[in-house]
């Protein structure tokens, strides 16, 4: 890996200076630019070509949510990396919404923000462990939220019948027209015949289809 050129971009001038003392100790990173907001930031790439930015949020003339978005939207391989005291879900959120790829918090010591910005080159998507958590955490509280309201519809609202049901289960448990048919006491024909029965009641095409909505409404 060679040096890694890096933009910065805060309001705070003693913090970008101290941001920039910091990481300028390294021989592996180089400060390609600094920029005072977003605005700012979007002037300054029309002459710069930065392998990562680290981008602050709370700014004025454009904030950083703001500002990685039309960054992404100028040139979608731009890797951001944000480096902020906000630890709030609902930044984080809009951060990794508008194409950031990591998310840092300003207490960060330095040899640890290099670390970041190699993982970043290399693919990854860093976050200190705060946010990380959080991250985790709103995933989570989603996933919960969409099996909330997600409806469950019950065999009659297809107008299965309890024998479809069974034979849905058996295909379900990777069963095949004759191991069913023996299974039930039923001819192969007939197991044949429900199973398009249940395609057609279904508005499926295949077993598998069938199953995934089997399973989807909790009937297998």
């Amino acid at each position: 890996m060679g040096v890694i050129k890096v933009g910065l971009v805060d309001d705070n001038p003693t913090l970008l200076r101290n941001i920039s003392q910091n990481l300028s100790i390294f021989d592996e990173l180089e400060i390609d630019f600094k920029a005072i907001n977003g605005l700012d930031a979007l002037d300054k790439l029309n002459n710069h070509q930065p392998d990562v930015i680290l981008m602050d949020i709370e700014m004025p003339a454009m904030d950083g949510i703001e500002a990685t978005r039309e960054i992404k939207r100028r040139n979608p391989n731009q890797k951001i990396m944000m480096l902020t005291v906000l630890d709030r879900e609902d930044k984080i959120f809009d951060a990794i919404k508008a194409g950031a790829s990591g998310y840092l918090l300003k207490d960060e010591k330095p040899s640890r923000i290099l670390a970041c910005l190699e993982e970043l080159i290399d693919g990854g998507a860093p976050m200190s462990p705060v946010i990380a958590m959080k991250t985790l955490e709103m995933l989570r509280n989603q996933q919960v939220l969409e099996q909330k309201t997600e409806t469950v519809q019950s065999p009659e609202t297809f107008n299965l019948s309890k024998r479809e049901v069974e034979i849905l289960e058996k295909i379900a448990n990777g069963l095949n027209y004759n191991q069913i048919a023996e299974q039930l006491f039923i001819s192969a024909k007939t197991a044949r015949k429900h199973i398009e029965n249940i395609y057609q009641k279904l508005h499926v095409h295949s077993k598998l289809e069938a199953v995934q909505i089997a399973q989807k409404n909790r009937w297998v």
